[in-house]
């Protein structure tokens, strides 16, 4: 079984463009979402969903009002300001927990004196299994301001790999999240291989350092491909000897496009279209000898 991981420095690359190529060549693969934060393979390759799956980590506190007394001990010991006051109808002082502010510590679910504060598993999101036109897709979506998205990135990697036992798969394809925190070290970690996405430009210079930092520091196999190469060819050479540097290896090279927006237009990916920089996606494939 093997993992090839997409990543990138920054957004913006034209990494997803690249998976979905991928996916189209590979033709048998199981392809992974792990983007949870911002997930938009799914515009490209359209997947049916075959089903659905709450996602839930670590916890939120919930204030029973009935029982609550107002003694504020929970407000007092806060130390997210999550605790909002209202006074009711008998002139009570009631408090509740606001459910973004709330990191779920459980402090005062600990101290409550009346013991009116549950402390259920907080759902953060959804994961899915779905259909596509090139294999099975493992997707997610992360709620609004919710966190441990790592934690769902490895959730995704880790189904991924079991529809690929299960269909007899040797390849799945993971579209990574950007930069290099939480989300991008869940979804490389003990990939096979990485393929980093970078453009010829200042910042696309500066993230790439620091991503061939964090592969090389996990000690994975990484290859370079620069979009929109001949936009700065100066820049190009440039990222080159940064990749040789931190030991990564050049796989290829697209050039600017129009074609690719125009396919993004049409939900196909870019091989599907007869446009020029398809031949150079086809050729990195080729050179990753996957």
């Amino acid at each position: 079984m093997k993992e090839l991981v997409i990543i990138s420095g920054k957004g913006g690359t034209g990494k997803t463009s690249v998976t979905a190529s991928f996916a189209v060549l590979a033709a048998r693969a199981v392809l992974a979402d792990c983007d949870v934060d911002a997930a938009n393979l799914h515009l490209v390759l359209q997947p049916t969903n075959i089903e659905r799956n709450v996602f839930k980590s670590g916890h939120e506190a919930i204030i029973n009002p009935k029982g609550c007394i107002g003694c504020g001990l929970c407000d007092e010991l806060c130390r997210f300001d999550a605790l909002t006051s209202s006074v009711d109808a008998d002139g009570k002082k009631k408090y509740a927990v606001d459910p973004v502010s709330c990191e779920g510590c459980g402090v005062c679910v600990a101290f409550c004196p009346t013991q009116t504060i549950d402390f259920p598993d907080r759902v953060c999101g959804e994961w899915m299994i779905s259909k596509t036109r090139v294999g099975p897709m493992l997707h997610a979506k992360l709620g609004v301001a919710a966190e441990n998205s790592g934690r769902l990135v490895s959730l995704v990697r880790k189904e991924s790999v079991r529809i690929a036992e299960e269909h007899g798969l040797s390849l799945v394809i993971v579209d990574g999240p950007p930069g290099i925190g939480c989300p991008v070290i869940a979804s490389l970690t003990g990939a096979a291989q990485v393929l980093v996405v970078t453009e010829p430009t200042v910042s696309g210079e500066h993230d790439l350092r620091r991503v061939l930092k964090l592969t090389k520091h996990f000690d994975i196999p990484a290859y370079v491909c620069v979009n929109k190469w001949d936009l700065n060819t100066t820049m190009t050479q440039q990222i080159e000897k940064i990749s040789g540097e931190l030991g990564a290896k050049i796989a290829g090279h697209i050039r600017y496009d129009s074609g690719v927006t125009m396919a993004q237009v049409q939900g196909k990916a870019v091989v599907e279209t007869d446009t020029p920089s398809a031949a150079d996606i086809k050729a990195l494939w080729n050179s990753l000898a996957l």
